[in-house]
């Protein structure tokens, strides 16, 4: 492991765990000048989560100490996810131990524990967000293996840092089966993240919440904890699409000058995302929760339309 190498890992820790926020607030701006309201602050999420490290967190009279420890465990899987994921450069320490599979994983561990956590003190409504969550995940997490399974048809590995380069890094072609694993990753990927239309972030009606049953009974540094894992699988979520599918800008190994210069491209990239998610969540509409399965199902046949097309159409 090189410095340079341990330097890309530890910046990109950083970077995620600082960015992540600024993203969500990003969104919510665009959300609200595109729906004719007033935005709020750009810096609003930092703010929320300085106001909720400073409160005393209250905990339900019967909370086991999986209650207490989730948020540092889904935090922590959040983390690492980003720090899998190559948004700077592919010269990452944990990229020869972490591949797509090992990052779905993570992903679902972090799933896990937080639908254990809003069960065990044993509310109506963190057991009925626990079950959606679950069914959610169920359905979602094929999906995006079968999208990851896409591109690494492409460059014969499932390590991203190889998928990047490869895609990156060749001359350019167009892929076929990219665009059906694009339209199933962004499905997956509002499904995951708790965006419209298969739930609303912004809402705490007991009929349609899924994210906001889970953390109900949450308070100060663990519900920050919790928030700033959503922001971080969000930023987690947008740095996979973008690694796929626009991957042009981040640094190979052994590149101080290109580290340097992936990082004005990564918040360009983002921004243009967040604001064409805002756009997306503008035009649609919050379906039934007994339409996400279809929604999850239809992502899934995309992906493995996309995988079949790459397999007929290869030389």
């Amino acid at each position: 492991m090189t410095w340079l190498g341990a330097f890309s890992q530890l910046l990109e820790i950083v970077l995620a765990l600082l960015l992540a926020p600024l993203l969500g607030g990003w969104i919510n701006q665009w959300r609200a000048w595109l729906q004719n309201r007033s935005a709020p602050g750009l810096l609003q999420p930092y703010r929320t989560l300085h106001k909720l490290f400073n409160k005393e967190s209250v905990l339900a009279e019967h909370a086991s100490p999986l209650f207490r420890g989730a948020p540092y465990i889904v935090f922590g899987c959040m983390a690492l996810a980003c720090a899998i994921v190559p948004t700077l450069s592919t010269d990452l320490p944990l990229s020869p131990a972490a591949d797509a599979i090992a990052l779905v994983g993570l992903l679902g561990v972090a799933r896990v524990f937080i639908s254990l956590a809003a069960m065990d003190v044993g509310t109506s409504f963190g057991t009925l967000g626990a079950r959606r969550e679950m069914l959610i995940g169920f359905l979602a997490e094929p999906a995006l293996l079968m999208v990851l399974f896409s591109a690494s048809l492409i460059s014969n590995s499932t390590s991203l840092t190889t998928i990047v380069e490869t895609l990156a890094h060749r001359e350019l072609a167009i892929y076929p089966s990219l665009a059906f694993a694009g339209v199933a990753f962004t499905m997956v990927s509002l499904a995951e993240n708790a965006r419209v239309p298969v739930d609303n972030p912004a809402t705490h009606l007991e009929l349609t919440m899924i994210h906001e049953a889970l953390i109900l009974e949450y308070s100060g540094r663990h519900l920050a904890l919790l928030e700033w894992a959503a922001s971080l699988k969000l930023f987690a979520y947008s740095c996979i699409g973008l690694a796929l599918f626009f991957p042009w800008g981040v640094a190979e190994a052994q590149a101080p000058l290109a580290l340097l210069l992936a990082m004005p491209a990564l918040v360009l990239k983002l921004a243009i995302g967040g604001a064409l998610l805002a756009l997306l969540e503008t035009l649609s509409a919050k379906m039934r929760i007994f339409r996400a399965p279809e929604f999850l199902a239809t992502a899934f046949l995309l992906a493995v339309i996309g995988m079949l097309v790459h397999i007929l159409v290869r030389p």
